[in-house]
């Protein structure tokens, strides 16, 4: 399943999953670019872990609501890699509210980043990706459920499940596979955020092993899915979430 000598963009990986997945394609032999919207130091350690272990990568800032930047990060990874193969489009917020708390501005902020960016920079990748490139958005395994608070959070990874299923076709002249993961609670910053152990110690119930996922757990099926063992895989939501109900 290598992806040697592939060049991968990995969006939102300088921390959580798209870090690990950043690291695990970096080990695996691909060339990286680690996207990053502030933090230029967490994205410089992965770099550096890569590195480390033989590995080439760059890290790249680029706010993915806004196209021209989206753009940017294409063009600055062809001009530095020469082509781009991978594209894990992993960047996204989770902010939950009661409906009567939701305002516009957070509604719009949560859609800019999850719907909006990830298609704009799948509009990239139909323009610059080579020929048996492959492309992995994000959903979530709460679209399942019925969870006070995450109605927006949900309704934006609806929205890229079907973005997923609709571009299937579009992208297979080209060769192009394009599949959604829908990770169940896995233990990051973004998901440990503002709860409680109480509240934490609830969803690791809800699966069939008792505890939350880890970020390696979604990168290894990220590493499945953009390798040619996975070619006659397209326009899936693979649930990986540990039997999360």
């Amino acid at each position: 399943m290598s992806v040697q000598g592939k060049v991968a963009i990995v969006t939102g990986a300088s921390r959580g999953i798209g870090r690990q997945i950043a690291i695990q394609l970096g080990q695996a032999g691909a060339k990286v670019v680690i996207n990053y919207s502030s933090n230029q130091d967490k994205a410089n350690e992965v770099v550096k872990i890569i590195e480390q272990a033989g590995g080439d990568a760059a890290a790249i800032r680029g706010d993915i609501s806004k196209v021209s930047e989206v753009e940017a990060l294409f063009s600055e990874t062809i001009g530095q890699f020469g082509r781009v193969d991978i594209l894990v489009n992993n960047a996204g917020i989770m902010d939950t509210l009661p409906i009567a708390e939701m305002t516009e501005e957070r509604f719009d902020r949560q859609f800019n980043i999850n719907v909006k960016g990830t298609y704009f920079a799948c509009q990239q990748a139909m323009r610059h990706m080579a020929g048996g490139g492959t492309i992995i958005n994000f959903s979530t395994s709460v679209s399942g459920a019925m969870l006070p608070t995450y109605s927006v959070y949900a309704a934006t990874k609806g929205a890229v499940e079907q973005l997923t299923r609709q571009l299937a076709k579009e992208f297979a002249p080209k060769d192009i596979t394009i599949n959604c993961i829908a990770p169940g609670q896995v233990s990051t910053e973004l998901f440990l955020n503002g709860k409680s152990e109480e509240l934490v110690d609830s969803f690791r119930r809800m699966n069939a092993f008792g505890r939350l996922g880890e970020p390696e757990d979604i990168a290894n099926a990220v590493e499945l899915l953009v390798s040619d063992k996975a070619r006659w895989i397209t326009g899936q939501t693979i649930r990986v979430n540990g039997g999360f109900n």
